[in-house]
């Protein structure tokens, strides 16, 4: 099957541009136009908006994407199985993680990995847990390295317990302390990252019935850290998002301890390509091996 067109469609939908599309695809912008609009003829509707900045996807268009999507992966998973049937091993793992993961964790493990299967191509897309799981939910990824949040609505694999910390500027009230009481997030100006509502830290609050004074919001996690720094309130997030951070601030844990299960999730461990399966047992089993060292 002919699948240029849908490519150029995914591509173009993807990047908002038929000239970026081109660059991806090894085309000319001309060409990526000509393979849209022959497959706007074939199906006889319009599939994006067009204008100077770029291209946007129309209500059709929009309703196609996840299909053509899917459509296209399946493709993939096709010549990946057909390679390992020929005993090579070739194809691509699309990896959704937070930050924090992407830094500390899995740089060890692709390269690893591609010591055994460098013809493989790890991709990797750093989001925020909101993000993380749009990706999920769309089919743009083949798995996530993510937190456990309850209800859980995909396959799911833990990996690690991570403490929660409290991450406060060098004068603060309490910097000295053993531990910092949860409590006082009532009062403390309160710096939430995640554009405002970091579902792990949001969720903490919850269980313990405390509504925090949120003074400041950020993107990311790590925007907080200089702020905190500059004495403009504190934070939460997970101790390994803090590793080899060189700020001057104090961290401390929280009292009462609070925790956060680390792992991964998929929409369906059983359909994942040969090259995500691969790779899927792979992380596993070197990141359990890497947590029982630290014990």
């Amino acid at each position: 099957m002919d699948t240029a067109r849908y490519k150029a469609f995914l591509t173009s939908a993807e990047t908002g541009s038929f000239s970026k599309a081109a660059e991806i695809l090894c085309y000319t912008p001309s060409g990526v136009s000509q393979l849209v609009t022959a497959l706007e003829k074939e199906f006889d509707m319009c599939l994006f908006h067009r204008s100077k900045k770029g291209v946007t996807l129309t209500a059709c268009g929009q309703k196609l994407f996840p299909l053509i999507q899917h459509l296209l992966k399946q493709e993939q998973n096709i010549y990946q199985t057909v390679s390992e049937l020929k005993g090579l091993q070739t194809g691509t793992v699309t990896i959704a993680t937070y930050f924090s993961i992407a830094m500390y964790w899995l740089p060890k493990v692709i390269q690893k990995f591609q010591q055994h299967y460098n013809q493989i191509y790890v991709k990797l897309m750093e989001g925020t847990h909101k993000e993380i799981d749009s990706w999920l939910k769309s089919g743009q990824v083949d798995m996530a390295f993510m937190s456990y949040i309850s209800p859980m609505k995909y396959d799911w694999i833990s990996l690690a317990e991570n403490a929660m910390v409290a991450v406060l500027p060098k004068n603060h009230i309490l910097a000295k302390n053993k531990s910092y009481p949860l409590s006082y997030c009532h009062n403390d100006k309160f710096i939430m990252p995640e554009q405002g509502r970091d579902d792990d830290v949001m969720a903490m609050f919850q269980r313990n019935n405390i509504t925090p004074n949120i003074y400041f919001s950020t993107v990311e996690t790590f925007t907080t850290m200089p702020m905190i720094e500059q004495g403009l309130g504190i934070s939460i997030m997970n101790e390994l998002v803090t590793q080899r951070w060189e700020y001057d601030v104090v961290k401390l844990p929280l009292d009462p301890p609070q925790y956060i299960t680390l792992g991964i999730a998929a929409l369906d461990f059983k359909t994942l390509s040969p090259a995500a399966s691969r790779f899927l047992k792979y992380a596993v089993t070197n990141l359990t091996q890497q947590q029982k060292s630290n014990i």
